[in-house]
């Protein structure tokens, strides 16, 4: 199974370091840095991790854990968060913010250890597949099945791999942040399922998928788009 990750902090020296040591667990795909100073609430509502690494080494600077536990009780959704400090004065305020692991050493065997007990507690709670209600049949279809959303006015369809769409009484905006990270949107009308995308073109406007067919794209959405294909589709 697959897992996205970002990384928040301002440690210009440390973060290099625990991306290139990630990148050695090869079912982890990071999404993003970001600084305390980006709006961190909105990026994690915009990319939809399911995990994310915290630095915090100084109390008076660093990122308030209060304020992103505050801000998540109102997400349908919530990642599992890690803490990687220099210091065990955070312990405390971590444990009472939710946060899942603590990490004062950084080395491969530490961050094994705290992936394998993520894996060990997201595998149970993720859920595979998807319920939608149409006319009056509900149908449970699995997110690997889903190609992509199209909106049609206040309703939704859902275009499958075997060409079958079925439509859902719910608006497009609905099912936007309760997708998997690898739904992302791409233009005002659709939401796609990225493993599905063969080609983006990004002058044209058009993305291609593996049924040779295209939908479009636009530049509105590029950013986060960019951002989920960089370690996904392009390395």
């Amino acid at each position: 199974m697959q897992f996205s990750f970002i990384i928040i902090g301002n440690q210009q020296d440390q973060l290099p370091d625990i991306v290139q040591k990630l990148s050695l667990f090869s079912n982890y795909n990071w999404i993003g840095t970001f600084s305390y100073s980006t709006d961190i609430i909105a990026k994690i509502v915009q990319l939809k991790p399911q995990l994310v690494f915290i630095f915090k080494n100084d109390k008076e600077t660093d990122i308030s854990l209060k304020l992103i536990s505050e801000a998540l009780s109102y997400l349908s959704f919530v990642p599992y968060f890690i803490l990687i400090s220099n210091t065990q004065d955070f312990a405390l305020e971590a444990i009472q913010n939710g946060i899942s692991d603590y990490l004062m050493d950084t080395d491969t065997h530490s961050l094994g250890m705290s992936l394998f007990k993520f894996e060990k507690r997201f595998s149970d709670t993720v859920p595979q597949t998807i319920c939608i209600k149409s006319y009056s049949d509900y149908h449970l279809i699995k997110y690997k099945d889903i190609v992509y959303l199209k909106a049609d006015n206040n309703t939704t369809d859902f275009k499958l791999y075997n060409n079958k769409v079925i439509t859902a009484y719910k608006t497009l905006k609905y099912f936007e942040h309760s997708l998997p990270y690898n739904f992302v949107r791409i233009h005002k009308s659709y939401i796609v399922n990225i493993h599905c995308i063969s080609r983006i073109h990004f002058s044209k406007n058009k993305c291609y998928l593996d049924f040779n067919e295209q939908i479009p794209f636009s530049d509105t959405y590029r950013e986060s788009l960019e951002q989920v294909l960089n370690d996904n589709l392009m390395s």
